[in-house]
């Protein structure tokens, strides 16, 4: 595989480089199991489609095309339950989950280990979405199977993570 050198000049990050070292959506740890792609996750509709509007140059156009997205201001009608379940970035910068190179967080984390970007904080990364599971648990103690209008707001936060809580 030919290695690729991404630039990134956004918001955010006005001289970050990083380089694909894997071929997307591949060879991921043996424990990261996500159920759904970062183009599904954006054609589903999550982060009110505001998440990551300033940087999608970073990313194939193709994850876009029919991306649920809103420039201007987060609109939680565009997210799949219709709900807002973020937390605003003060908060994760508050807690120390951000990582430097990832300063918009786990999804942006996601995004870039898809492309093919390996790092030193990939476990930890893992261990934070194993950790969603227990919001997995809490829906199907809770839940009807398939009703998706129970517990909307724990279910659009795993579809946030990658979890597919449609078939839950």
């Amino acid at each position: 595989m030919r290695r690729a050198v991404i630039r990134v000049r956004d918001k955010m990050q006005a001289n970050y480089r990083y380089e694909l070292t894997e071929p997307e959506g591949q060879n991921f740890d043996a424990e990261f199991r996500p159920q759904l792609t970062p183009p599904e996750l954006l054609c589903l509709g999550i982060f009110g489609g505001k998440y990551m509007t300033d940087c999608v140059g970073e990313f194939p156009s193709a994850w876009l095309v029919d991306a649920k997205l809103s420039p201007e201001r987060r609109d939680p009608a565009l997210n799949l339950f219709g709900v807002d379940a973020s937390q605003p970035l003060s908060v994760w910068r508050s807690k120390g989950w951000l990582h430097a190179d990832d300063p918009r967080g786990w999804f942006q984390w996601y995004c870039r280990f898809y492309r093919g970007r390996r790092m030193e904080d990939d476990g930890r990364q893992v261990k934070r979405w194993k950790a969603m599971r227990r919001h997995v648990r809490q829906i199907e103690r809770n839940c009807e199977r398939g009703d998706i209008f129970c517990r909307r707001r724990q279910r659009q936060a795993l579809l946030h993570w990658a979890y597919d809580s449609r078939l839950i």
